[in-house]
Protein backbone atom coordinates (compact mmCIF):
# COMPACT_ATOMS: atom_id res chain seq x y z
CA UNK A 1 0.00 0.00 0.00
CA UNK A 2 1.42 3.41 -0.97
CA UNK A 3 2.17 6.12 1.56
CA UNK A 4 -0.81 8.30 0.62
CA UNK A 5 -3.27 5.43 0.59
CA UNK A 6 -1.90 4.20 3.94
CA UNK A 7 -2.52 7.65 5.40
CA UNK A 8 -6.03 7.68 3.98
CA UNK A 9 -6.66 4.23 5.44
CA UNK A 10 -5.33 5.34 8.84
CA UNK A 11 -7.57 8.41 8.82
CA UNK A 12 -10.55 6.23 7.95
CA UNK A 13 -9.77 3.86 10.82
CA UNK A 14 -9.20 6.63 13.34
CA UNK A 15 -12.05 8.88 12.26
CA UNK A 16 -14.69 6.56 10.93
CA UNK A 17 -17.76 7.86 9.20
CA UNK A 18 -19.37 10.72 11.05
CA UNK A 19 -23.01 10.62 11.89
CA UNK A 20 -24.91 13.63 10.60
CA UNK A 21 -25.27 16.30 13.21
CA UNK A 22 -24.07 19.72 14.29
CA UNK A 23 -20.37 20.48 14.21
CA UNK A 24 -18.54 22.17 17.06
CA UNK A 25 -18.48 25.74 15.88
CA UNK A 26 -16.43 28.63 17.08
CA UNK A 27 -18.12 31.97 17.55
CA UNK A 28 -19.27 33.16 14.12
CA UNK A 29 -17.31 35.91 12.45
CA UNK A 30 -18.01 37.86 9.32
CA UNK A 31 -15.64 37.50 6.41
CA UNK A 32 -13.97 34.48 8.01
CA UNK A 33 -12.91 31.25 6.40
CA UNK A 34 -15.47 29.33 4.34
CA UNK A 35 -14.86 26.01 6.19
CA UNK A 36 -16.80 25.09 9.30
CA UNK A 37 -14.52 25.83 12.22
CA UNK A 38 -13.99 22.77 14.37
CA UNK A 39 -12.22 22.52 17.73
CA UNK A 40 -10.64 19.67 19.66
CA UNK A 41 -9.22 19.23 23.13
CA UNK A 42 -5.65 17.95 23.43
CA UNK A 43 -3.88 17.11 26.67
CA UNK A 44 -0.25 16.20 27.04
CA UNK A 45 -0.40 13.53 29.73
CA UNK A 46 1.84 13.59 32.83
CA UNK A 47 4.40 11.26 31.26
CA UNK A 48 4.71 13.62 28.28
CA UNK A 49 5.11 16.64 30.58
CA UNK A 50 7.69 14.81 32.69
CA UNK A 51 9.64 13.94 29.55
CA UNK A 52 9.46 17.59 28.37
CA UNK A 53 7.49 16.83 25.18
CA UNK A 54 4.91 19.64 25.46
CA UNK A 55 6.79 21.88 23.03
CA UNK A 56 7.19 19.06 20.50
CA UNK A 57 3.44 18.36 20.62
CA UNK A 58 2.54 22.04 20.22
CA UNK A 59 5.02 22.40 17.36
CA UNK A 60 3.43 19.53 15.43
CA UNK A 61 -0.03 21.09 15.68
CA UNK A 62 1.32 24.53 14.67
CA UNK A 63 3.18 23.05 11.71
CA UNK A 64 -0.02 21.34 10.62
CA UNK A 65 -1.60 24.79 10.42
CA UNK A 66 -3.99 24.53 13.35
CA UNK A 67 -4.58 27.54 15.60
CA UNK A 68 -4.10 27.29 19.35
CA UNK A 69 -7.21 29.00 20.71
CA UNK A 70 -7.12 27.90 24.36
CA UNK A 71 -4.44 26.63 26.68
CA UNK A 72 -4.04 25.72 30.32
CA UNK A 73 -2.28 22.41 30.81
CA UNK A 74 -4.78 21.42 28.13
CA UNK A 75 -4.96 22.83 24.64
CA UNK A 76 -7.87 23.63 22.36
CA UNK A 77 -6.96 23.53 18.67
CA UNK A 78 -9.13 24.84 15.87
CA UNK A 79 -9.15 24.11 12.18
CA UNK A 80 -10.91 22.25 9.42
CA UNK A 81 -11.41 18.57 10.28
CA UNK A 82 -9.18 19.06 13.36
CA UNK A 83 -10.64 16.14 15.35
CA UNK A 84 -9.97 13.51 12.69
CA UNK A 85 -6.65 15.00 11.62
CA UNK A 86 -5.35 15.28 15.18
CA UNK A 87 -6.23 11.63 15.83
CA UNK A 88 -4.19 10.68 12.75
CA UNK A 89 -1.28 12.90 13.92
CA UNK A 90 -1.37 11.34 17.40
CA UNK A 91 -1.51 7.70 16.31
CA UNK A 92 -2.87 4.50 17.79
CA UNK A 93 -3.49 4.39 21.56
CA UNK A 94 -1.27 1.33 21.89
CA UNK A 95 2.30 2.54 21.37
CA UNK A 96 3.27 -0.84 19.88
CA UNK A 97 0.78 -0.20 17.06
CA UNK A 98 1.41 3.55 16.62
CA UNK A 99 3.05 4.38 13.30
CA UNK A 100 6.44 6.15 13.18
CA UNK A 101 5.92 9.84 12.54
CA UNK A 102 2.88 10.02 14.81
CA UNK A 103 3.25 11.59 18.26
CA UNK A 104 2.68 8.26 20.00
CA UNK A 105 4.79 6.39 17.46
CA UNK A 106 7.71 8.72 18.12
CA UNK A 107 7.36 9.34 21.85
CA UNK A 108 5.13 6.74 23.55
CA UNK A 109 6.75 4.15 25.79
CA UNK A 110 3.77 1.95 26.72
CA UNK A 111 -0.03 1.99 26.36
CA UNK A 112 -0.26 3.36 29.92
CA UNK A 113 2.35 6.05 29.13
CA UNK A 114 1.22 7.14 25.69
CA UNK A 115 2.00 10.86 26.05
CA UNK A 116 -1.20 12.49 24.81
CA UNK A 117 -5.00 12.56 24.86
CA UNK A 118 -7.19 14.07 22.16
CA UNK A 119 -10.92 14.16 21.69
CA UNK A 120 -12.25 11.25 19.64
CA UNK A 121 -15.24 13.01 18.07
CA UNK A 122 -16.65 16.47 17.51
CA UNK A 123 -19.27 15.79 20.17
CA UNK A 124 -16.62 14.49 22.60
CA UNK A 125 -14.51 17.58 21.93
CA UNK A 126 -17.41 19.89 22.69
CA UNK A 127 -18.11 18.05 25.96
CA UNK A 128 -14.43 18.02 27.02
CA UNK A 129 -13.79 21.66 26.09
CA UNK A 130 -16.83 22.78 28.10
CA UNK A 131 -15.55 20.83 31.12
CA UNK A 132 -12.24 22.71 31.21
CA UNK A 133 -12.77 26.07 29.49
CA UNK A 134 -15.18 28.99 29.73
CA UNK A 135 -16.00 30.47 26.33
CA UNK A 136 -14.21 33.67 27.41
CA UNK A 137 -10.97 31.67 27.73
CA UNK A 138 -10.97 30.71 24.05
CA UNK A 139 -9.55 32.99 21.41
CA UNK A 140 -11.58 33.92 18.35
CA UNK A 141 -8.79 34.56 15.89
CA UNK A 142 -9.01 37.27 13.27
CA UNK A 143 -7.35 35.70 10.22
CA UNK A 144 -6.54 38.97 8.51
CA UNK A 145 -3.07 38.67 7.06
CA UNK A 146 -2.72 35.01 8.11
CA UNK A 147 -1.91 32.83 5.13
CA UNK A 148 -1.61 29.07 5.34
CA UNK A 149 -1.77 26.19 2.90
CA UNK A 150 -4.22 24.56 5.30
CA UNK A 151 -6.73 27.40 5.41
CA UNK A 152 -8.26 28.64 2.15
CA UNK A 153 -8.04 32.36 1.56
Amino acid sequence: MGRLSARAALRGLLCGVRAPGPKLLARPSSGGPSWTRERTLVAVKPDGVQRRLVGDVIQRFERRGFKLVGMKMLQVWEGPNVVCTSRAMIGHTNSAEAAPGTIRGDFSIHISRNVIHASDSVEGAQREIQLWFESSELVDWADEGHRSSTYPA
